[in-house]
């Protein structure tokens, strides 16, 4: 009986639980589900006999090696800094791997051993890295196929709230990883405009979000995401002079984090003495760079109440994550929305010059059943599903941007409403 583990089962995991539950029923597969929090497994699976819930310290050298010497297949859910403790595993006991994550330079130090032993480890299988790919190499080789040549790739994803949803002057509710969202942005950008190489820190990032036009939705703001450039040889677009891909927000977002960034509030290094320490004295910082564009958001937030901060806060971010979660955690009706842009400008065969716009917009259904969690695990669901029935045979250390992974997984990314609309102008 080929067996399926799934650790960790966090937000983004619900969609995939749901997938992989249904695929080891019609396949006869057993389904394994590895969590710290085994309460929160149950409540996901709902006792279903096809899926085993184990409580797990990933940490726990003897415990995680047992269970993934148990697996055909592994697929993490861990935080980044934690997959390559998985990795070395599957690795020893020669498992496959599978997760959404960056694919980082911890992984790839072990690319030859998994050549060796005929594994694959397929990585940024998610939404943002993943889904992002698949669509946009599908367009791009179409292009290439029929002569084109691209000149201009830009790209943009967003995990947002839903209109229907929308209550607060932020236009965003959390539907993922609180600490992500508090660390966004830090690593600064680089990317590729009009022939030029941008570098941007971090303080740089929100100080003028320029705006995209979303069929359906109207203006929204972006940011440039992380290293661009890295992803140029990726998709085969040295030659474009313009490469890009940004994360999506509302203007309003933009407006207050780049306060937020500018006081210095989402610090995690440097430690923070709590005592007798209010939210009103904690964000003083900020004082400076409060104005009429911002002082509603900032104040929504609880910046500068009297309360007290958390007395378990470690650092600023702590305390800044502590607000967001009270202040933008979804309620249990809410509906989330991802929005993914693709603008890709190229020159026909002929010469003419062609534009195509790439849309996806994707609604939860709820707080659990959210559209994040659909769209970051459904991707890692039809991947396993591919690799233990043998239809994707693939070994090394990959990301989807090959035909034969995102061709089936768009196609029964279809099946579950991830539909793109395409335009050409």
């Amino acid at each position: 009986m080929k067996t399926i583990l799934l650790l960790g089962a966090g937000k983004s995991a619900t969609a995939l639980i749901d997938y992989l539950i249904d695929t080891a029923r019609e396949n006869k597969w057993k389904l394994i589900i590895a969590d710290a929090n085994k309460e929160q497994i149950l409540a996901k699976t709902n006792n279903s006999p096809f899926a085993e819930a184990v409580s797990l310290d990933i940490t726990n050298e003897q415990e995680r090696s047992a269970l993934i010497e148990r697996a055909h297949l592994v697929i993490s859910m861990m935080p980044p800094s934690l997959h390559f403790l998985v990795a070395k595993d599957c690795v020893e006991y020669r498992k496959h791997l599978l997760t959404a994550s960056y694919l980082d330079n911890k992984i790839k130090s072990l690319e030859q051993e998994i050549k060796q032993k005929k594994l694959l480890f397929l990585c940024e299988m998610g939404l943002d890295p993943g889904i992002d790919h698949m669509s946009a190499m599908k367009i791009i080789e179409e292009i290439k196929a029929a002569g084109g040549k691209l000149r201009s790739f830009k790209s943009h994803c967003g995990g947002l709230v839903a209109p229907e949803s929308d209550d607060n002057p932020w236009h965003y509710k959390i539907s993922w990883n609180p600490r992500n969202v508090v660390l966004a942005g830090k690593a600064g950008a680089e990317y590729k405009l009009d022939d030029k190489v941008i570098h941007k820190g971090y303080e740089e990032l929100f100080a003028e979000c320029e705006e995209v036009n979303v069929d359906g939705l109207g203006k929204l703001a972006f940011y440039p995401n992380r290293d661009s450039l890295s992803y140029l040889p990726v998709y085969h677009l040295e030659d474009a002079g313009t490469f890009v891909r940004t994360t999506l927000r509302y203007a309003d977002y933009c407006k207050g984090w780049k306060a937020i960034v500018n006081a210095n509030l989402a610090n995690e290094t440097d430690v923070l003495k709590t005592k007798e320490l209010s939210f009103k004295t904690w964000s003083s910082p900020i004082i400076p760079f409060v104005n009429d564009e911002n002082r509603s958001l900032l104040e929504f937030l609880g910046l500068f109440d009297d309360a007290p901060v958390p007395s378990n806060a470690k650092h600023s971010a702590d305390v800044l994550q502590y607000l967001l979660e009270t202040k933008l955690m979804m309620q249990p009706a809410d509906k989330d929305m991802i929005v993914m842009l693709h603008e890709i400008e190229y020159e026909t065969a002929d010469g003419k010059k062609k534009k195509i716009e790439s849309s996806l917009v994707v609604k939860g259904e709820d707080s659990l059943r959210t559209a994040m969690a659909k769209t970051v695990g459904l991707p890692l669901g039809i991947a396993a599903k591919l690799i233990l029935n043998e239809d994707l045979r693939m070994t090394g250390v990959h990301i989807p941007i090959q035909k034969e992974i995102y061709e089936p997984v768009l196609k029964e990314l279809e099946n579950f409403g991830v539909v793109f609309k395409e335009t050409e102008k």
